[in-house]
């Protein structure tokens, strides 16, 4: 038996709060069809079987006895703090409805569907993991659920287990394949529901239907807290830079929040750099200013908060990306492409890639351009996150101070640190924010499944007002698609949600930067609290307290 430790302890007893809705027997009060957020007719031709569906709220009802039946669960993707609660929701959600119901995990993501390798998780084994971070209890993977043949190597065990429902908790990719494993089943007539629940740190699985993907709350309120720690060291020892690399690669939201909440001197946005054409050297020149007017008044050292995907945001860098991701496919296979070795590589991109891309690629430090030439997921992709940006960014300022400094531009000193926060906040234990929505997701996934929906995603609403004051309901998963070009081929897609820029929360954070760039204004948000007032402990982002002019 693990040891545990005396918060674990606390932790356990603590029960996430309900809306009202959900604390006793619902009715499903369904609104008007549904059509996609784009391509509306290749989507509804894609999935003619759960396309169309309309949103659906729950109200309370009346009881409804129901017979036994079988629920299923998957934890796909990047781990993001809640995914227990959601499952211990789930679990509590299911059994509520009849006590003989049972839930069954499938071990390491949905390779576990297709491999048969599965569990039963138990009111003993629940109890170990509520209000916990992680997905230990069952463990994640990234297996995608695509093929025909994993389709049918799933039904085989879901029969077997007499699992009526499978529940599939992940980020866009995962909900994507959540949808077109419902329509595969819905198609078939083999009476096997699929339910999506929106996850990942990141906050890009969120729309008008979504208000934030589970995990954002509970990561940003970690990055923040090592952010400010940092930041009082920066203003006690007054002589360094900090360049802190925080995740989110398609999107910049984490970096965006982590600034509301700190206030450092300089955030930067993805969306801004791509939507102002911003080259490499105007990203560099901007942070070089502020070093330079912060070293004009005698204060060497500051603050560079930079999301992880920021490099694919910069125009002329995306294009060479897109590129790269097409001529390192196969197009007969839509594999990666193999080579004998990395000099074969480069040469063969190279030779490949428009002689626009060809002279940017040659324009970057040699070790960024190998990266780009050679690293790849397992999906055929650039890995962003392993360009050290801040380490690149910190580099090519310091060159451009030292070119200032012979011009008597600038007359300070350019000493620096380096970080970057991404595992840190993945399996954090819940905010209490994280841990009653996570659970709301769960158990509100119990209800879609006892009203027979397929195809849908669970979604809490209205979550900066007390936890008895939210919505809860479902929403197509085909409601939130449209088609893009993923490794040379056109796919349909849950549509990402980036960093709007005439979003409250980011007219916000640009009223303020000139200020925080100047001054040394940081906030130090501290660690997160799990007792204590409200206003302390029970928090949403700011993010979603600016969208909701809370």
């Amino acid at each position: 038996m693990a040891t545990k430790s005396n918060l674990q302890i606390a932790r356990a007893a603590y029960q996430p709060k309900l809306p009202k809705a959900l604390q006793g027997p619902v009715k499903a009060v369904e609104g008007a069809a549904t059509q996609s957020v784009g391509n509306q007719a290749e989507i509804k031709e894609l999935f003619p079987n759960t396309y169309g569906m309309p949103v659906i709220t729950f109200e309370p009802g009346e009881k409804v006895e129901l017979p036994a039946f079988n629920v299923g669960i998957i934890l796909s993707g990047g781990q993001a703090t809640g995914g227990h609660n959601v499952i211990s929701g789930l679990f509590d959600g299911v059994k509520s409805l009849n006590p003989a119901n049972k839930l069954y995990g499938f071990i390491l993501g949905p390779g576990g569907l297709v491999d048969h390798n599965y569990m039963e998780i138990t009111p003993e084994l629940m109890d170990e993991y509520r209000n916990t971070g992680g997905f230990d209890i069952i463990g994640s993977g990234r297996t995608k659920l695509e093929k025909e043949e994993q389709f049918e190597k799933g039904i085989e065990i879901l029969r077997e287990l007499g699992i009526k429902a499978l529940v599939i908790i992940g980020g866009d990719d995962s909900n994507t394949n959540a949808c077109v494993l419902a329509e595969y089943y819905a198609a078939k007539k083999y009476g096997v529901q699929v339910i999506g629940c929106p996850k990942t740190i990141d906050g890009d699985l969120k729309n008008d239907q979504i208000e934030t993907s589970f995990g954002f709350d509970t990561a940003c309120k970690t990055y923040s807290e090592l952010i400010g720690n940092i930041q009082r060291d920066c203003n006690s020892a007054r002589k360094y830079w900090h360049f802190i690399k925080v995740m989110g690669r398609s999107a910049s939201h984490i970096a965006l929040e982590c600034a509301l909440q700190c206030q450092p001197n300089i955030c930067l946005v993805s969306e801004e750099v791509e939507a102002k054409e911003m080259s490499l050297d105007d990203v560099v020149t901007y942070i070089a200013n502020a070093v330079a007017a912060r070293a004009a008044e005698g204060n060497n050292f500051g603050t560079v908060v930079i999301p992880e995907g920021i490099i694919e945001f910069i125009p002329a860098i995306k294009k060479l990306i897109a590129e790269l991701n097409e001529v390192l496919t196969d197009p007969a296979t839509g594999e990666p492409r193999e080579f004998a070795n990395a000099e074969e590589q480069i040469a063969f991109v190279k030779g490949a890639i428009a002689a626009d891309n060809l002279a940017v690629l040659e324009s970057l430090p040699e070790d960024v351009a190998r990266q780009l030439c050679l690293d790849r997921d397992p999906h055929g992709n650039v890995q962003v996150s392993l360009i050290e940006t801040e380490k690149l960014l910190s580099r090519m300022v310091a060159t451009k101070l030292a070119a200032w400094k012979k011009e008597g531009k600038f007359v300070g000193k350019f000493g620096t640190q380096h970080h970057f926060f991404g595992y840190e906040g993945r399996c954090a234990a819940p905010s209490n924010y994280d841990a009653d929505y996570c659970y709301s997701l769960g158990y509100n996934a119990s209800r879609l499944i006892a009203n027979g929906k397929t195809g849908y995603m669970s979604v809490i609403k209205n979550t900066t007002a007390p936890a008895a004051e939210w919505i809860a309901g479902g929403v197509p998963i085909t409601m939130m698609m449209n088609i893009e070009r993923r490794n040379g081929k056109n796919k349909p897609v849950i549509r990402k949600a980036l960093v709007e820029l005439d979003g409250a929360p980011f007219k916000y954070f640009a009223a303020h930067r000139d200020v925080w760039a100047k001054e040394t204004a940081y906030v130090y948000p501290g660690p997160i609290q799990y007792w204590g007032p409200t206003e302390v402990c029970d928090q949403p982002t700011m993010t979603l307290k600016l969208e909701q002019a809370k």
